[in-house]
């Protein structure tokens, strides 16, 4: 799938961008459909195990830059 800023500005997306494009669809996606509350969420997939602490401390900076970019509801 294109990247759809690159279609209002006119641009074709690159052929490669590393899966850039993928990673924002998903992340539009997301924030579309998820209602819930997300420090919650985050807590409830450390205590099942799906994400260990190691991964959180990684992934939380990350996703505190991407919440910074993000406008508010």
């Amino acid at each position: 799938m294109a990247n759809p800023l690159y279609n209002q500005l006119g641009n074709p997306a690159p052929a490669n961008d590393g899966g850039l494009s993928q990673f924002i669809n998903q992340v539009q996606e997301m924030r579309r459909t998820f209602n819930g509350n997300p420090r919650a969420e985050v807590e409830r997939l450390l205590n099942s195990g799906a994400m260990s602490q190691q991964q959180f401390n990684e992934l939380l900076p990350i996703a505190q830059r991407l919440a910074a970019l993000m406008p508010k509801h």
